[in-house]
């Protein structure tokens, strides 16, 4: 029989809405990292009205998760930043810069559509904005946890006609004003991820190269089906992709991830390698619960390496 790349949490799932200590109607799409030994996560949470706040939880052990009596970031009412959040604050990914607060990459709708939002933070309790850092329509943006030629990389995913749901690279001095951006990844027709492409969590270091878990779209009669794929980057030039593996990672298969607020997925924003060599990898499933998950760091790069299909 075989063996399941992602190992699934036996008491998944991990948070749920009735953990949290006010009204929310989803618990999904976290941000985690580990911190002072502990793991925090910045989940995503749907309120009555459709939009969306982050919360926090914490863990001992990256399993056990509690959460804390209040949200962590919710909508800016005053500011220059009310305008573009009016709508929610989405989908969190953590990046651990050494030397550096965390630095927090969001989405923040409006009805201007959607932009990437910067915060950072240093202890989890304080946050503080500090730019929006793309144009609209884009979303999907995750920092490396180190800088190239001195400057900031990430990953992000526009929304653009000209190439439809592709993954592109993008370099910062400054981490706000962003460019030499370029194409790295694109769906694959008739394939697991043809619909559409966008990065996942904050990209890792292994023994090859900087692992990317990122999510796929596939569109089938009865509607998408979002599932997981792993992508090997260069470490010198994280814009330049060694390898992405032809088969996913992990689809939706329990209860929580078929059916929920949003059907069929498995959709991830954070990730932590251990020292064992392996990753626990965390998703929200059907846009509903958390979950989590290890893999062997190890099986994801031969994957990569042996296993690849094309970026375009």
């Amino acid at each position: 029989m075989k063996t399941a790349v992602v190992n699934r949490y036996a008491k998944n799932p991990i948070l749920t809405k009735e953990q949290v200590p006010y009204k929310v109607e989803t618990v999904h799409n976290a941000g985690v990292v580990k911190h002072q030994g502990k793991y925090v996560m910045l989940f995503r949470s749907h309120l009555q009205n459709g939009r969306s706040i982050i919360g926090l939880a914490e863990s001992a052990d990256g399993f056990s998760f509690s959460a804390s009596k209040d949200p962590f970031l919710v909508p800016a009412t005053e500011g220059p930043f009310a305008e573009y959040e009016e709508f929610g604050v989405e989908d969190l990914r953590i990046c651990a810069l050494q030397g550096e607060d965390y630095l927090l990459t969001y989405s923040a709708y409006s009805r201007h559509g959607v932009r990437i939002a910067l915060a950072r933070t240093a202890d989890f309790r304080q946050v503080e904005r500090v730019a929006m850092i793309s144009q609209p329509d884009m979303r999907n943006a995750v920092i490396f946890p180190e800088k190239r030629n001195g400057r900031y990389v990430r990953l992000d995913r526009p929304h653009s006609e000209i190439s439809p749901w592709s993954i592109c690279v993008s370099y910062s001095p400054d981490l706000i004003h962003w460019g030499d951006s370029r194409v790295v990844m694109k769906p694959v027709s008739y394939h697991w991820d043809e619909m559409k492409i966008g990065p996942g969590a904050t990209p890792f270091r292994s023994d090859a190269g900087w692992l990317h878990i990122y999510h796929g779209v596939f569109e089938t009669m009865a509607g998408a089906v979002y599932r997981l794929g792993v992508a090997l980057h260069d470490f010198d030039d994280p814009g330049k992709i060694l390898g992405v593996s032809d088969d996913w990672i992990l689809q939706p298969e329990d209860p929580w991830e078929i059916t929920g607020y949003v059907s069929n997925v498995v959709f991830t924003c954070g990730a932590v390698p251990e020292e064992d060599g392996t990753v626990k990898i965390y998703w929200g499933g059907a846009d509903t619960v958390m979950c989590v998950g290890t893999a062997k760091i190890a099986d994801l790069v031969t994957m990569c390496l042996e296993r690849s299909r094309p970026p375009f």
